[in-house]
């Protein structure tokens, strides 16, 4: 099987591809349209930013399973990849501990207003009087907005500076993990309590939308806000607003429209605002999550082409649309499930997912079938007639 690394790895991780596979295409720095022309024959892609269309996955006749190195689908086209039954998998929460690291820096940045003092010398202006305000982080409080592993990892970096930490996320397994962080009901309940609020993966929380002028305008005078996450669903006029009306500092890693090459023009309204700073989308972009990623990603293939297991998948279904579910003791015999399914499809029931056990000795097994009709009596007497078949229940699927 071919695999196209469409992007740029390290070289432990393209070692270690090579050694899985030999037919093996490394293309750091290929484009969009390199790839269409590239994709025929074809079995594994693994992308970061780049955009997998349509057109390439209707051209990728082999093509068997997608990787995005990092978080979620990315600009991968995942409807079309569903409908032609290619995996689409990725790299989850690799870069929390980068994404964290830079959320405490940029707060620093922000205190100490380390981009306004480095201009000021760059100009030839000493002014040390005028960068005497900072208030420091320890016995601040750090409101979170945000879900996942690079919440919890800020959580650890601001409580080693004293901080305290109050947090806000539509998941409840981060209330349960998160050591030392109260939870708040509300977004707007955070903004209300915090010194300095970070919002993390804000693209998790399209549905609910927080960071508007509500969100905003509920923050204390002077507070800090920094911005990070795989994008960003601020209001952009509601914040530049706010940083008026509330004498907000901001520091913001995720823009609300970015370029699509890492080389472009860029122009934001945010960005002239002399109480606001950025970073290129660069939070969670370090030499350790590189390598975390890489390393996720060569487990991927590996246990993709060992064993045919597909970590990570983010286009399967989470519930199969099946309403029965046909469970089976059987022998290990040949034909036995080919007949069973024979049973099933002279009844025009689709078995929508399918299981089999088997059992130490190789002598049974235990198979599971997913259909999404109840199948007739008669299917059903059919199979128990079959000669290898044990034990046949049938159950609603609730």
């Amino acid at each position: 099987m071919k695999i196209l690394i469409a992007c740029r790895l390290p070289d432990f991780a393209v070692a270690e591809l090579r050694g899985l596979n030999s037919s093996l295409d490394y293309q750091p720095t290929m484009t969009a349209d390199a790839l269409a022309s590239s994709i025929a024959g074809v079995g594994i892609l693994i992308i970061d930013s780049l955009r997998v269309s349509p057109d390439v996955i209707h051209r990728g006749k082999e093509l068997e399973l997608i990787i995005r190195a990092g978080q979620g689908p990315g600009n991968i086209a995942l409807e079309e990849a569903s409908a032609q039954g290619i995996f689409v998998t990725h790299c989850p929460e690799k870069d929390a501990v980068a994404v964290a690291e830079h959320v405490i820096g940029l707060l620093l940045a922000l205190d100490r207003r380390t981009v306004e003092q480095t201009i000021a010398l760059r100009s030839g202006k000493w002014s040390r009087s005028e960068f005497l305000d900072g208030r420091g982080l320890a016995g601040r409080t750090l409101g979170m907005i945000g879900a996942g592993r690079a919440m919890l990892e800020l959580a650890r970096r601001a409580s080693a500076f004293g901080m305290k930490v109050l947090g806000w996320s539509p998941s409840p397994a981060d209330s349960q993990s998160a050591a030392g962080v109260e939870f708040c009901d509300w977004p707007r309940e955070v903004a209300r309590r915090s010194d300095m609020v970070a919002i993390l993966s804000p693209g998790s929380l399209d549905a609910i939308s927080p960071m508007e002028a509500d969100f905003f305008q509920s923050l204390p005078v002077g507070a800090y806000v920094v911005v990070a996450g795989r994008n960003s669903i601020i209001d952009d006029a509601a914040l530049a607003a706010a940083v008026r009306d509330r004498r907000l500092r901001v520091a913001i890693d995720a823009h609300s429209s970015e370029p699509a090459s890492d080389s472009a023009r860029f122009r934001s309204q945010l960005m002239q605002i002399p109480e606001v700073i950025g970073t290129h989308h660069t939070a969670g972009v370090a030499v350790h999550s590189t390598d975390s990623v890489a390393a996720e990603i060569a487990r991927i293939v590996r246990a993709f082409l060992v064993s045919g297991d597909v970590l990570n998948c983010v286009n399967l279904c989470e519930r199969s649309p099946a309403t029965w579910q046909l469970l089976l003791r059987v022998k290990d015999q040949v034909g036995v499930l080919a007949s069973i399914l024979d049973a099933i499809r002279a009844d025009g029931i689709n078995a929508e997912e399918i299981g089999v056990r088997v059992f130490t000795g190789a002598k049974a097994a235990w198979i599971s079938i997913a259909l999404d009709e109840r199948p007739s009596a008669e299917a059903l007497t059919a199979i128990r007639s079959i000669r290898d078949v044990l034990h046949l229940e049938l159950r609603a699927v609730v």
